[in-house]
């Protein structure tokens, strides 16, 4: 449960949700997670049910589950 540096000053981290089914699910999970702050880019995948997030600084996982939840969607661990 690592999280991997891209390129300097930012930090990616690979979320598991529950319920993605569709490209709508995507959009929902990605508009709700994108609005944190310090998020730069967010790519939300239903076939997987993984969420691919980079950030300037590592994120709370509260936080991100709070917007995973928002969105009608449940994060089941952070991977």
């Amino acid at each position: 449960m690592t999280a991997q540096t891209d390129t300097p000053g930012s930090v990616t981290a690979v979320y598991k949700v529950s319920g993605m089914s569709c490209g709508h699910c995507e959009g929902a999970v990605s508009g709700e997670v994108s609005e944190l702050p310090g998020v730069s880019s967010v790519k939300a995948v239903a076939s997987t049910g993984e969420v691919t997030v980079v950030s300037a600084a590592p994120l709370d996982e509260e936080a991100v589950r709070s917007a995973i939840d928002e969105a009608g969607f449940e994060l089941v661990a952070k991977i």
